[in-house]
């Protein structure tokens, strides 16, 4: 999915650097003479590290290009589109962000999974699945996400599912809380495995779930 705003954009880039969830589809509508320069990341295969996207952006704008970093989401919510704008600004060039839709909230919306509901919850609180490992310690509140009535909406969490599901009960949440994994969320290949927090990481393990997801 993408906003008008960004397909606008992506029509006029000279350079599109884009990521692992940038969609084939999208990439269609750039000009034909762009650069297309791919700059993912998955687990254990970086195509470039990050500081190395951050020269690449600064590079390619500082030769006079319009440069398009394609990114699946939005880049503000856990796609280190901060990281990036804070070198684009250090080095004195101008840019423009454009929101995303985020799959802590399409994902789940196409599953037909409201992450609100004015009978249900009044809250959602969007959480790494995956932190920094160079941390020293996870700085994620599970003793306050335990207590936390609202929707918990995990990212880039396959890896530690079954983790963090036993994280959660150990601090409070009930077994029986419903669950849900989104694969390949707003896709043709979009497949969902709903469960509870005692038994969601067998049952997205059985039915070979692969990120990207979100719980």
């Amino acid at each position: 999915m993408i906003t008008v705003r960004g397909l606008a954009l992506l029509r006029r880039a000279h350079v599109v650097v884009y990521d692992q969830l940038a969609s084939p589809e999208l990439l269609k509508e750039a000009p034909a003479a762009a650069e297309l320069l791919y700059v993912g990341k998955k687990a254990g295969a970086h195509a470039l590290p990050q500081g190395g996207i951050n020269d690449l952006l600064v590079q390619k704008a500082r030769a006079g290009l319009t440069v398009v970093r394609l990114k699946g989401g939005d880049p503000f919510v856990f796609g280190r589109g901060g990281e990036e704008a804070e070198e684009l600004a250090a080095a004195g060039i101008p840019f423009e962000i454009v929101p995303g839709v985020t799959s802590a909230v399409a994902a789940p919306a196409y599953a037909g999974i409201p992450v609100t509901h004015r009978r249900y919850t009044t809250l959602v609180t969007f959480i790494t699945g995956h932190e920094d490992p160079a941390k020293e310690a996870s700085t994620i509140p599970w003793a306050a996400l335990g207590q936390n009535p609202g929707t918990l909406v995990f990212l880039m969490g396959v890896k530690n599912l079954a983790e963090n599901c036993r994280r959660l009960v150990a601090a409070g949440r009930a077994p029986e809380t419903p669950a849900a994994v989104i694969q390949s969320g707003t896709t043709l290949t979009q497949r969902t495995v709903v469960g509870t927090l005692a038994d969601i990481a067998d049952k997205a393990r059985v039915a070979d779930i692969s990120p990207p997801a979100v719980l």
